[in-house]
C-alpha cells in the first residue's frame, strides 16, 4: 500500500487572509456604506422639515405638516382631521416619489 502524504505549503495562510479582506471590502462596499449613506440623507430630511411641507409616511399616509417639535410631527390628513406621529416615520422616499 502507498502512503500519499500531504504536506501544506506555507502560501495558504496569506492567501486566506487575502481572500477574507476582499470579502469585507465588498460586504463594506455594497452593504454598509450604502445604508450608512442612506440613513445619513433620512436624517438630512428629517432635519429640514417644516411646517408647510407636504409629506407621506412611511405607512403611506399623506398630510400637511401643521406643527412640530423634536421628536413629533403635527400632520393635517383632512379639513377636521389632524395626527401626531413620531418624526422618523415620514419617509423620504415616499414623499420625494409623492412630490414629482
Amino acid at each position: 500500500m502507498h502512503t500519499i502524504l500531504l504536506q501544506s505549503s506555507g502560501s495558504a495562510l496569506p492567501i486566506n487572509l487575502i481572500f477574507m479582506a476582499a470579502l469585507l471590502g465588498v460586504m463594506y462596499f455594497f452593504f454598509i456604506r450604502p445604508q450608512a449613506k442612506k440613513q445619513k440623507e433620512q436624517i438630512s430630511f428629517e432635519e429640514g422639515l417644516k411646517k408647510g411641507d407636504r409629506v407621506v409616511t412611511g405607512s403611506g399616509i399623506i398630510g400637511t405638516i401643521t406643527k412640530m417639535d423634536e421628536k413629533t410631527v403635527t400632520l393635517k390628513i383632512s379639513e377636521k382631521a389632524v395626527m401626531d406621529i413620531m418624526r422618523n416615520a415620514i419617509s423620504k422616499e415616499m414623499t420625494e416619489s409623492f412630490n414629482k
